[in-house]
């Protein structure tokens, strides 16, 4: 998110809190990518395994529930606010 905030200042409470809210979401994200890149390493030393594949949709699997929880997490703070 841009701001008109000097780029070079410190996050604010509010800031720390939203990513605090949001980090199971970024932390499945990178689950993904992690993956993804397992996948195209394995690509050049025989193809992957039917592990990488499993490794790679239960990471998929694991965004869709974090990106539920956040959303239900967001949905209940605006009714509350």
């Amino acid at each position: 998110m841009i701001t008109d905030r000097n780029a070079t200042a410190a996050p604010t409470a509010a800031d720390l809190a939203a990513i605090e809210s949001e980090w199971p979401l970024i932390a499945a994200e990178l689950d993904v990518l992690d993956a993804e890149i397992t996948l195209i390493y394995a690509e050049d030393h025989g193809g992957p395994s039917p592990l990488d594949w499993r490794r790679l949709r239960r990471a998929e699997s694991r965004v869709t529930r974090a990106a539920a929880e956040v959303a239900t997490r967001t949905a209940d703070s605006q009714r509350a606010a």
